[in-house]
């Protein structure tokens, strides 16, 4: 146990000065942790290729510097971070990419969550950067206006794709449809309808999602609609939900041999 893994905090004087080196520490700390893991996985490969030697003797793949230093942005802030390189003797194209650090990450996972969340609690694109400064220190670079309105365009096309999915050939015996009522943007409350159904596997899925009119039975029966659109041939064996009357005079209408079961769970409450 030779490595020296402390990291020295900086002498401070005053609390505000105290918090800033904390969050500091907590950065470099990060940047360590990430290096060292960085650094195994390195390890790793090497040891792919470690018994393989070219003409005159010498391994065909070994370490060759590092990478242009870049930034990704992290639930702690802004981390810089570099991320090492190989280089392969034989010229057959081996390279080294980090499971850890791809190309072509810029933000943590933790961070992409956020962003969304903060946009619906009604957040402007204008107003993100001081949101998220709030949140994880100075202002994140890679996160203006244009960035977080790729974002929302991402998202919505990511959205449109999961809608169109096939569901042709799938069997789901047991679907649970609920509305489920939330604050967005401003204040606005809107009602999202939400359908999961239970494969003949006993897998569950999320097989609808999207807005409605309060819980309406035309609601209902247009989100039904655009299941069977998606090749949902095959009529659920159950259906369960409360006590919303739209539901119930929907679903005869797509489905009129599935049975219709009220859920337990809102009729003992009810109760």
């Amino acid at each position: 146990m030779n490595d020296d893994h402390l990291i020295a905090l900086p002498s401070t004087e005053t609390t505000e000065h105290f918090s800033d080196a904390l969050s500091d520490l907590i950065r470099r700390g990060a940047r360590q942790i990430i290096a060292q893991a960085v650094e195994a996985e390195l390890e790793d490969f090497l040891a792919q290729y470690r018994d393989r030697r070219d003409e005159q003797g010498r391994q065909v793949v070994v370490r060759n510097g590092y990478l242009p230093e870049r930034t990704i942005t992290t639930g702690v802030g802004e981390v810089e971070i570099q991320v090492p390189k190989v280089r392969d003797r034989s010229g057959s194209g081996i390279k080294f990419t980090s499971a850890l650090l791809p190309p072509y990450l810029k933000r943590a996972r933790s961070v992409e969550e956020l962003l969304p969340w903060l946009y619906l609690k009604g957040v402007s694109s204008g107003d993100f950067g001081e949101a998220l400064s709030s949140l994880l220190g100075e202002a994140p670079k890679g996160l203006s206006p244009a960035t977080i309105g790729r974002l929302k365009a991402k998202w919505s096309e990511e959205h449109r794709s999961w809608q169109q999915r096939s569901l042709q050939h799938q069997r789901y015996v047991y679907i649970w449809a609920d509305g489920i009522y939330v604050t967005i943007r401003a204040d606005e409350r809107q009602c999202l309808l939400v359908i999961l159904g239970v494969t003949d596997k006993g897998h569950k899925e999320l097989l609808g999602l999207e807005m409605g009119y309060r819980e309406s039975e035309l609601s209902w029966k247009a989100l039904r609609r655009r299941l069977k659109d998606q090749g949902l041939d095959q009529a659920p064996h159950l259906a369960i939900g409360d006590g919303a009357l739209g539901f119930w005079k929907a679903l005869p209408q797509v489905f009129p041999t599935t049975k219709a079961q009220r859920c337990w769970v809102h009729k003992t409450a009810n109760v």
